[in-house]
């Protein structure tokens, strides 16, 4: 059996440093203070997120411009990872000129033109 060993204090000193260095740097960035200024819901889907799972939600830049943080929030909402990546296959869609505000062909062909004709017809007795 081993005997247990007293940890260094000076050790433990700088762990407790780091740690405490490392959660104030989380604090400063920009998923923090959106974690804080808004409810942690999907803004998409309504999906309700804590605990473990909150990690699933993530900030989205409204203007796609991730330096454009400003302390009120009004570029980001947050979204769930799903929720998240739809929108930037979306935004994708639209740049590379897809999306539903493209011009489609008109339908030239109608199914129905005859159809009067056939219900009008009379059947053989």
């Amino acid at each position: 059996m081993t005997k247990p060993t007293i940890p260094n204090a000076s050790r433990l000193d700088r762990i407790v440093a780091e740690a405490h260095r490392h959660s104030e740097s989380r604090e400063n960035t920009y998923r923090e203070r959106a974690l804080k200024l808004f409810p942690w819901i999907c803004g998409r889907c309504a999906r309700e997120f804590a605990g473990v799972r909150l990690r699933e939600l993530t900030v989205h830049h409204k203007d796609h411009n991730h330096d454009n943080n400003p302390p009120d929030g009004s570029n980001w909402e947050l979204l769930c990872i799903y929720c998240h990546e739809n929108e930037h296959a979306r935004f994708l869609d639209h740049a590379h000129g897809g999306g539903a505000n493209q011009p489609t062909a008109v339908a030239t062909h109608n199914p129905f033109a005859e159809l009067q004709a056939m219900l009008n017809k009379k059947k053989p007795d």
